[in-house]
């Protein structure tokens, strides 16, 4: 059963298709509030070579102006969430992959993507790739950038079960087989559920240390907004995707780990056990979505490749 589709219509002019050169459908989300930093994302994804591109820009509650030729606009009426609103671009793009980019990333070098390309082509386990993100204003690389437990170094590539998604690449087929982004999830872990779903339909999700995107280096202080989702979405997850009694732990050991990282009740615990109880009293899918948990081979499969789906 594939995504439900958006209703709005777009014209979509097919990529020229040659067997040798790589073609993206590249979705790129923003809510009009970042007009410098939009422009800066599509001139770097304008400006690759060796690749096929078809851009569109998804306007979450706004409608794209001033974008570039050979960069189409979709306006959604409002602000649906990051997931559902990427999800929202993928029918009006073609491409045998997949290119998520946020309206405040950009590429660093014009061959990333294929680059890219290259190494979907190379291994066919894989299924979709997170870049190494970096500021390169201030040289600084964050250690949560870093999708994995053991951070080590932010050049070392390895399989990993979350992707931070300011910038991902996928082949379109394993999406499809994902139902795509999480969409009632609205902000928020939607980045961990699409690499489990990656998982769950036979291949791998990878960091790879030897690409590079870039995004500027924002504070990351949080605010009860993001308390509430980030245990909510917790809890969804675990629902969601989890079988019984792996989602019980899952859901156990981040309760643990939020208690203990957590130096003020007021300000970070009590946000975060209001979205705890809501994960627990609301639906975790929307309507129409069907409820398709990962198999057992899935999360054994997870587990042989280096992460137990509990903590």
């Amino acid at each position: 059963m594939k995504r439900r589709s958006t209703t709005i219509e777009l014209a979509v002019e097919p990529v020229p298709r040659d067997a040798d050169t790589p073609t993206f459908g590249v979705v790129v989300l923003t809510q009009g509030t970042r007009p410098p930093e939009l422009r800066r994302g599509l001139d770097s994804l304008l400006g690759q070579t060796g690749v096929r591109l078809d851009i569109v820009v998804v306007g979450n509650g706004w409608d794209p102006v001033d974008l570039p030729p050979r960069v189409k606009a979709l306006p959604l009426p409002e602000n649906v969430g990051i997931p559902a609103g990427r999800n929202a671009g993928v029918d009006h793009v073609t491409g045998d992959l997949l290119f998520f980019l946020d309206d405040d990333a950009w590429l660093l070098d014009d061959d990333f993507l294929v680059k890219c390309a290259a190494e979907f082509r190379a291994d066919p386990t894989i299924g979709m790739i997170q870049p190494r993100i970096e500021d390169p204003e201030v040289g600084d690389l964050p250690t949560r950038w870093i999708p994995r437990l053991r951070k080590g170094s932010p050049y070392r590539s390895s399989n990993v079960f979350s992707v931070v998604e300011m910038a991902v690449a996928i082949r379109r087929e394993v999406f499809e087989q994902t139902l795509g982004w999480p969409a009632p999830f609205f902000y928020a872990h939607e980045g961990i559920e699409l690499a489990w779903r990656v998982w769950g339909a036979g291949s791998r999700t990878v960091y790879l240390g030897h690409l590079r995107a870039g995004h500027p280096v924002i504070d990351p202080r949080r605010h009860d907004d993001y308390f509430t989702k980030n245990a909510r979405n917790r809890v969804w997850l675990a629902r969601r995707n989890l079988p019984w009694p792996v989602s019980w732990g899952y859901v156990g050991s981040w309760t643990a780990v939020q208690v203990v990282r957590s130096r003020n009740v007021r300000e970070s615990l009590r946000p975060w056990f209001a979205g705890w109880r809501e994960g627990w009293t609301t639906q975790p899918w929307a309507p129409g979505e069907p409820h398709r948990k990962l198999p057992w081979s899935a999360v054994w499969r997870m587990a042989r490749n280096g992460r137990w789906p509990v903590i």
